[in-house]
């Protein structure tokens, strides 16, 4: 019997290597198909499973790498952060306390501010109830947390996500020692950081103590006053040795909000808030029920701001310069500024007088008034109503529509290019694009000369003038001759829809009066030590020419024309050339007017600050220039009159100016008797200035004798409730 055939014993298998089928025996095999195959190995390696890390091995394994990556990332911040924060070691090496002393250009002090890095509080030499009082109502866990209150941030958090927006914050006394004296007040996460990391090594390096000192030392009370000492004498012309419990209280109170509690402000907001102070330091224990009812039935006695006026807006305009000059002061500096006391008073009574009168019936609820010197000196700056009632300062921070008053600009770039006042133009209804602009009272003149259209504020012709020179043109003229402000090629251009600040669109106006040089407005020009060592001086300015002699005397013709016979004939001065612009917005939200006499140059802004209540029916030709009228009839008291300059043979009062102007009076761009404005008519300042002592509030009264009727905080809170009954 043959044998079964198998891999190795097939005996019938051919011979040779072509005929291997691989040990199958599946017929004929075709030895043309192709290269061999190797045959499938026989037995099957198996891998070897490599052990796995498990679930907690991963986790494990990818919380280190994440961890890792964290660390770097941390590292990375705090570098970040860390790189531009302040040496915390310098604010215990304080010990002496310069004081800033400011007087204006007659060399009468304005203003003496304590500098922000005095030396801390001796604690032991205070009553108890003064440190605690503020503990009581800004952080009672002062002396239980490491610098951070996280409980007191997350209701913070909670209290604001209720309420929709910031109601609450939980900053502790030593956070706000790092927000407020040693970073900057920017919003931004970066800010926020290095004030955390700025505590815990406050809270690190000092005992509470000491922070406690810091604070007390810093912290701003309002009414320019940095720190207890300042404000102790401030509000009560006492030390801080001498405060009341109801005096601190009342101080404590002020932390919140000084410009909204302070007593020179609002008495009877002071008196609500020092109300609650007291409710809690009662409750916190650290005063009984019978020292609080003592308290609140304590007369209180505390004096006006010795200011006694709005002049902290300009200061606050000049201090980070000023600061930026001196660095860190060793001695007290005298800072020579450009503000006229006189006409700083002038400026708050023309206001006034104007809203005692009118603000309720024309529902105005602000106004601002900066005057300019023809070398951009700035003599008076009132940036609000009320300084104690908001520190905003309208007149450089406030950016509004300037409407009419934005259209000198359009006039002089049509001049520019070769109009003149009496080229005629047709005031009829236009077209740019989609949009037809309409005047103001929605009347058509037909016909008319430049100097027509300009004094009557016709709109229709403005846009026509502004479409034939350029937009880009217009806004040329307007960067030129002072606008910073970004200002959009728009259509609605020539309206003034593009938003400014009253600082800048008045500073604009000054080449019309100083005879064509463009300026930079300024707050001071000399820095120097009480022994009279120069720190810093304002270099002489190099005039720079923006407006050609034959344009420039043109556009002060038609600006004339606008106060003699056109919208702003309530500006007129007896006996004074007066040239300006009127600006009104739609829906009467902004009312300007922008005037100047030969070398000084004053703007008058009125509105609301919520961008949406309407005046009534307030143009720049009303209120704003009877308060710029009011207030310039004062400024010129004493001054010469003198005329801008105008074209040869311009219609001119005689009478008021016996000497024309002629082509020989057209002097040199470097003249000072034109580009220096005021400066023929500068009173030297003293150059030894009285600054030995604080002048007293008012002159009359007795250094301790209360500025008002003297009443406790209860008849003060007792009165307000009665007046709401």
């Amino acid at each position: 019997m043959a044998k079964r055939g198998g891999r190795r014993g097939n005996s019938n298998r051919p011979s040779g290597n072509n005929g291997y089928n691989g040990g199958y025996d599946n017929g004929p095999q075709n030895y043309d198909q192709g290269p061999r195959r190797r045959p499938p190995s026989q037995f099957k390696v198996r891998k070897q499973k490599r052990p796995g890390r498990g679930f907690w091995g991963t986790i494990t394994y990818w919380g280190a790498v994440l961890s890792l990556w964290v660390a770097v990332i941390g590292v990375g911040i705090f570098i970040w952060v860390a790189s531009d924060l302040p040496d915390p070691e310098e604010l215990w090496r304080k010990t002496d306390r310069p004081s800033i002393t400011y007087v204006d250009i007659h060399g009468q002090v304005i203003e003496r501010r304590g500098a922000a890095d005095a030396p801390p509080v001796d604690l032991k030499t205070l009553p108890k109830y003064v440190p605690q009082a503020v503990m009581a109502i800004e952080d009672r866990k002062f002396y239980h947390h490491f610098g951070v209150d996280i409980f007191g941030l997350g209701r913070a958090m909670l209290t604001n996500l209720r309420a929709g927006h910031v109601v609450a914050g939980g900053s502790t006394l030593t956070q706000q020692l790092a927000k407020n004296l040693f970073l900057s007040s920017d919003q931004n996460l970066k800010r926020k950081a290095q004030e955390l990391l700025l505590a815990l090594w406050l809270e690190n390096k000092f005992t509470k103590d000491e922070i406690m000192s810091l604070y007390l030392a810093r912290v701003y009370f309002g009414a320019g006053a940095y720190g207890l000492q300042d404000a102790s004498e401030r509000y009560f012309n006492k030390t801080p040795q001498q405060l009341t419990i109801s005096e601190a209280a009342l101080l404590a109170g002020l932390l919140k909000a000084p410009s909204k509690y302070s007593p020179v402000s609002s008495t009877e907001r002071a008196a609500q808030r020092a109300t609650v102070v007291l409710n809690v330091m009662e409750n916190e224990g650290v005063i009984t029920h019978a020292q609080r009812l003592q308290a609140v039935k304590e007369p209180l006695r505390f004096v006006e701001n010795a200011r006694g006026s709005n002049i902290g807006y300009f200061l606050d305009w000049i201090e980070p310069a000023v600061g930026t000059q001196i660095g860190e002061p060793t001695e007290d500096i005298i800072v020579e500024t450009t503000l006229d006391a006189n006409q700083q008073a002038y400026a708050e009574d023309a206001i006034s007088k104007e809203f005692n009168a009118n603000f309720k019936t024309l529902n105005m609820g602000q106004a601002a008034l900066v005057a300019i010197s023809g070398d951009g000196g700035v003599r008076a700056m009132v940036g609000g109503r009320s300084y104690n009632e908001s520190e905003f300062n309208r007149v450089t921070d406030a950016k509004r529509q300037p409407g009419s008053s934005f259209k000198p600009f359009v006039y002089l770039a049509a001049l520019e290019r070769g109009e003149t006042p009496y080229s005629v133009r047709i005031d009829r209804p236009i077209k740019v694009g989609n949009w037809s602009p309409q005047n103001y009272d929605n009347a058509y003149r037909g016909s008319m000369p430049l100097i027509s259209a300009l004094a009557q504020s016709v709109n229709t012709i403005a846009v026509q003038l502004a479409e034939e020179a350029g937009r880009d043109a217009v806004v040329r003229v307007a960067r030129r001759l002072g606008i910073r402000s970004r200002l959009e090629p728009e259509p609605t251009l020539a309206l003034g829809t593009e938003v400014v600040s009253p600082l800048e669109l008045t500073s604009a106006y000054v080449p019309f009066s100083n005879g064509g040089a463009a300026i930079t407005p300024y707050g001071f020009k000399r820095i120097r030590t009480k022994s009279g060592k120069i720190i810093w001086e304002r270099p002489a300015p190099s005039p720079r020419r923006v407006v050609d002699d034959g344009n420039l005397r043109n556009m002060n013709l038609m600006l004339k024309q606008v106060v003699d016979a056109g919208t702003a004939r309530s500006a007129q001065l007896p006996g004074y050339m007066v040239a300006g612009k009127t600006g009104t917005t739609s829906d009467y939200r902004d009312a300007w007017f922008i005037g100047y006499t030969a070398g000084y140059t004053a703007g008058v802004w009125v509105g609301n600050d919520d961008f949406k209540t309407k005046m009534n029916k307030v143009t720049g030709g009303s209120a704003p220039a009877r308060i710029w009228h009011n207030f310039m009839v004062n400024a010129m008291k004493g001054t010469p009159p003198r005329a801008f300059l105008l074209p040869v043979g311009a219609p001119l009062n005689e009478q008021a100016f016996p000497t024309l102007p002629t082509d020989s009076d057209a002097q040199p761009i470097d003249s000072p008797a034109i580009v220096g404005g005021d400066t023929t008519n500068v009173v030297a300042v003293n150059p030894q200035p009285n600054v030995g002592a604080n002048p007293a509030p008012n002159a009359e009264a007795a250094p301790n004798e209360p500025q008002q009727e003297v009443k406790s905080i209860d008849q003060i809170v007792k009165e307000v409730q009665g007046q709401k009954n």
